[in-house]
């Protein structure tokens, strides 16, 4: 099997390298420090087609594959994790089921125009007292006249003070199995609480979001039959393990290019440091430990976008990839010494930002829970 990117997916990469080095890159402290959603930026991505670029062609979409798209957010990761962040969130769990089971309305009003950028979209799943643990979900769904009242609460929703529709899992009724709804920001009921302030992607706010007795139209129950969320959501799981693996190497390049550069200019005993064996040693281990993991987050994109079963390699490339970038950012914060540790220095946000990629989508020991899981089938 060939991995390497063919003449047009590289193409879309460049494209998209360029917009990083051009308009990201130079703003990238900036927008961190600020600790505000980038949205010029996040409107130019939609401008540019990234949240459309694997949906179809009937849908405004490019019809590309998750192979296309991770080559153009891997790009954007290495300039910005937090706008990164953001884009991954947009294109899959953001807009994912809107597609997938909205209505004729909803992809006109919703879907569209978050395609392009101009609205925000997040999903509500995690919860206070259930992370990775899908049957601890407590949301309740109740029938009422013309649709469903929600209650419950959820946490560590991705762009949720800035989000115009949200994507929610609960139990309808009796059922012990998931049902998907979708709130838009007007609904009553509907209450973003407080900003969860993290120790890095300081760009993509986080908050807490609470349902108290919101009423969603029956249009707006987006499961076809109920308690089939669980199904779907384990489904796009894969894509989202494979994109945040993507979103690693890019900030993992970052440091790796960061640190080459200091090694080059940085002189003790009247040498360049990257003459020293001991950083030349470092290097070669960060660079080998990103290749690697390089053509693990590849071969995942390939078999997703080939139909073929993927979930145990997504889950790999995510673990593989999520651990070498972080001890790449982390020997890179190294080689710079103490000046690692300076907020002069950008080594300092991508030591922060990795840890992003360690968490979401599973962290690494539900991951390898998976992957034995699917090892002894």
């Amino acid at each position: 099997m060939n991995f390497e990117p063919s003449e047009d997916q590289r193409a879309i990469r460049d494209a998209f390298a360029r917009f990083a080095d051009e308009r990201v890159a130079p703003q990238a402290a900036a927008i961190d420090e600020a600790r505000a959603f980038p949205r010029e930026l996040f409107a130019e991505l939609g401008r540019l087609g990234l949240f459309a670029l694997r949906y179809p062609v009937d849908a405004g979409g490019s019809g590309l594959a998750l192979t296309e798209f991770t080559l153009a957010l891997e790009e954007i990761a290495r300039a910005s994790m937090s706008l990164a962040g953001a884009a991954a969130m947009q294109s899959l769990m953001g807009t994912k089921f809107l597609h997938m089971l909205g209505n004729a309305d909803i992809h006109q009003r919703l879907l569209a125009p978050a395609l392009r950028g101009e609205k925000i979209g997040a999903i509500c799943m995690t919860e206070p007292g259930a992370g990775s643990d899908l049957d601890g979900i407590a949301t309740r769904a109740t029938k009422v006249p013309g649709g469903w009242r929600l209650d419950g609460r959820k946490t560590w929703v991705t762009s949720a003070p800035v989000a115009d529709f949200f994507t929610v899992f609960a139990r309808a009724g009796d059922d012990k199995l998931l049902t998907i709804f979708l709130v838009e920001r007007p609904f009553a009921g509907l209450a973003v609480g407080r900003e969860i302030h993290k120790m890095g992607v300081w760009a993509l706010p986080t908050s807490e979001v609470a349902f108290e007795g919101c009423v969603v139209p029956e249009s707006h129950c987006l499961s076809k039959e109920p308690g089939d969320g669980e199904r779907h959501l384990r489904k796009l799981l894969a894509e989202v393990r494979i994109v945040t693996a993507a979103m690693a190497l890019g900030v993992a390049r970052a440091a790796l290019d960061a640190a080459r550069r200091y090694a080059a200019e940085r002189a003790q005993f009247g040498k360049p440091i990257n003459r020293f064996q001991a950083i030349q040693m470092k290097l070669a281990e960060m660079a080998t430990a990103l290749e690697s993991a390089v053509w693990m987050v590849r071969a995942a994109a390939w078999l997703h976008a080939a139909g073929k079963p993927h979930h145990k390699e997504a889950a790999m490339a995510k673990l593989h990839a999520t651990e070498a970038a972080a001890t790449v950012c982390d020997q890179a914060a190294r080689v710079f010494a103490s000046y690692g540790y300076a907020m002069e220095y950008p080594v300092q946000r991508y030591l922060r930002d990795v840890r992003f990629t360690l968490i979401g989508g599973g962290t690494s020991e539900i991951l390898k829970l998976i992957i034995a899981k699917e090892l002894a089938s």
